[in-house]
């Protein structure tokens, strides 16, 4: 890995920089939509902006996806980071809810390249046994961003803590100039074969299987992020917590305790020699922590952050799911699998903060935040169930045409 460390540490601060992004309108979503105007509507115009940033980064991840595996690695890391940079930036400038909605999808479609591109070009150019040590060094930093971001979002007006966000992506920009695409695509290229057709994902009903599972094993990820974090002070509320509870510290502290379990997850992936199994693990310490969220007698904010801390913990899996996602797949495919992954996971939270707030009128905050996250952890156990272990696999290979088996 030694070699790689250059590689290694701008695509973390790449992805640190993307999170910062990312989670700074979690933190900012409640003071800059009553600074436009909502009023008492924050929650569905938050609501509407985030399902908008989402549709912009489910649009994004294919589009990166497919010229990643097309033009190379590096594009996509130049590419992506300036629009969602400069993205950022207008969002400082925004005056009405509409103008605040149009440069969130632009921020979202920015920000959808950053991790698939980053962890694609980190996992061809790192040696097979070091390839999950340091993906997770790339994960850890940029969850690192996430507690940036919510110390940004307590202490800078919204609009200074948007432009700090698109000036240090403009920043690192500049750094990436002297990043190469791996020898491995580099190959692929030469041989001319297909790459980055997106419909190869679903022309094979195996490949369409493993590129699904995929995706669902992260879910809960980004129900836990999505609904329980983002809508801190509203469940605090409904639980009858004493105090004020801001979404900026649930963000922080989740993020905290997640660098922590990436960290550890990685490392326990590493030990066992198995990425399934390490993410099973956490996956049934996240359904334990998402119960003593919804159920704990806690009447205190501290309590309260403790909880949400230890979702942040037990979600750690991001990284090693990430990981094992871009390794089940060729290099013809592996920029269009990494990059739409993570995209189509974050964006489950458009459904699920929707399905959330329509069964919360019959059952109420936490009768639906219940539902809805038991349904996305029992559907990523059925999925990592299925789907094959990759710890210690080979990268250097392509698809095969549909219907063929090795």
């Amino acid at each position: 890995m030694r070699q790689a460390r250059g590689v290694v540490l701008l695509a973390g601060l790449g992805y640190f920089v993307d999170i910062f992004d990312l989670l700074l309108f979690a933190v900012l979503r409640i003071p800059s939509v009553r600074d436009l105007g909502a009023g008492d509507r924050t929650l569905e115009v938050g609501t509407l902006l985030q399902n908008t940033q989402l549709v912009g980064m489910m649009l994004g991840g294919l589009a990166w996806g497919v010229l990643g595996d097309r033009r190379g690695r590096r594009s996509v890391l130049f590419g992506s980071i300036a629009l969602y940079s400069v993205a950022t930036l207008a969002n400082a400038t925004v005056t009405t809810v509409e103008q605040y909605v149009a440069w969130r999808f632009i921020a979202g479609f920015g920000l959808a390249g950053e991790l698939g591109a980053a962890l694609t070009l980190v996992s061809e150019r790192v040696e097979a046994r070091a390839r999950g040590t340091a993906t997770t060094i790339v994960t850890a930093l940029g969850v690192m961003g996430g507690a940036a971001a919510a110390v940004a979002g307590e202490f800078l007006p919204w609009r200074t803590a948007y432009a700090l966000g698109g000036a240090m992506g403009l920043a690192l920009l500049a750094l990436r100039f002297t990043v190469r695409d791996s020898a491995m695509f580099a190959r692929t290229r030469a041989a001319g074969r297909e790459r980055g057709n997106v419909l190869r994902l679903l022309d094979d009903r195996g490949r369409a299987l493993r590129y699904l599972r995929s995706i669902v094993v992260g879910v809960p990820v980004w129900f836990t992020l999505g609904v329980l974090v983002t809508f801190a002070p509203e469940f605090a509320r409904a639980l009858g917590v004493e105090g004020e509870v801001t979404a900026g510290r649930a963000v922080l502290v989740y993020y905290v305790f997640a660098t922590v379990g990436d960290l550890s997850c990685g490392l326990l992936s590493q030990r066992l020699k198995s990425r399934r199994r390490a993410v099973a693990i956490y996956l049934a310490a996240t359904a334990l922590s998402v119960t003593a969220y919804l159920a704990a007698p806690v009447a205190t904010p501290a309590g309260f952050y403790v909880l949400c801390g230890g979702i942040g913990f037990t979600t750690g899996f991001w990284a090693v799911m990430v990981t094992m996602a871009a390794e089940q797949f060729g290099t013809d495919l592996r920029a269009t699998v990494a990059s739409s992954v993570p995209t189509f996971v974050r964006a489950s939270a458009v459904p699920m903060t929707l399905a959330f707030l329509a069964l919360r009128p019959a059952l109420g905050m936490i009768g639906a935040a219940a539902l809805v996250g038991a349904a996305s952890i029992a559907a990523a156990a059925v999925a990592l169930r299925f789907q094959s272990e990759t710890y210690g696999r080979d990268l250097d290979f392509t698809e095969l045409p549909a219907g063929r088996t090795p």
